[in-house]
């Protein structure tokens, strides 16, 4: 299987605005930023059961040649996707009642994990002025490319194009 498409991965509710910039300058063809989405491929909802939306996580990343993880303040700590929050988990006995295997990792935990174990290009990009390791997945903190997102210019704060760019171009 040809691995041609971008992974982005994230604190989608606390870090939306960095994501959303990131596929602005995707989407615009005035910015020589170009990628394939992987998300364009199957679509998980919401209502669906955390071992299902990491099947449909499983099946992009396979797809995938590079990841690019967005990391903000909340990002090492996400929980979402882990077995133990979800309805058909028991937690007396520690298993699901619907016969699946068990995964505690978080949504952002699975993601990193299966990015770094199939080896594919790592992206970091951080929703803030500076590089702040600590930030970042224990997984991630010593691989791949790291960048800032933001910058201040004549007191001013802007988006970081630029560096971001140079993120991607690392890897050409």
């Amino acid at each position: 299987m040809a691995r041609t498409k971008t992974y982005v991965a994230g604190d989608w509710e606390h870090d939306k605005n960095a994501v959303d910039q990131l596929y602005k300058w995707n989407d615009d063809s005035r910015y020589g930023l170009s990628f394939s989405n992987a998300h364009d491929l199957t679509q998980a909802r919401d209502s669906s059961l955390n071992c299902s939306i990491k099947r449909s996580l499983a099946e992009r990343l396979n797809n995938s040649k590079t990841f690019v993880l967005i990391v903000g303040n909340y990002t090492k700590n996400l929980r979402s996707g882990g077995c133990q929050l979800c309805a058909s988990y028991n937690s007396w006995t520690k298993s699901c009642a619907r016969g699946y295997s068990v995964d505690y990792r978080s949504y952002v935990e699975y993601e990193c994990e299966k990015a770094v174990n199939d080896g594919l290009k790592i992206i970091v990009l951080y929703n803030s002025t500076i590089c702040d390791k600590d930030k970042c997945p224990s997984i991630l903190r010593n691989r791949g490319i790291h960048r800032k997102m933001h910058k201040w210019e004549n007191g001013t704060l802007y988006w970081d194009y630029q560096s971001v760019k140079e993120a991607f171009d690392y890897y050409k």
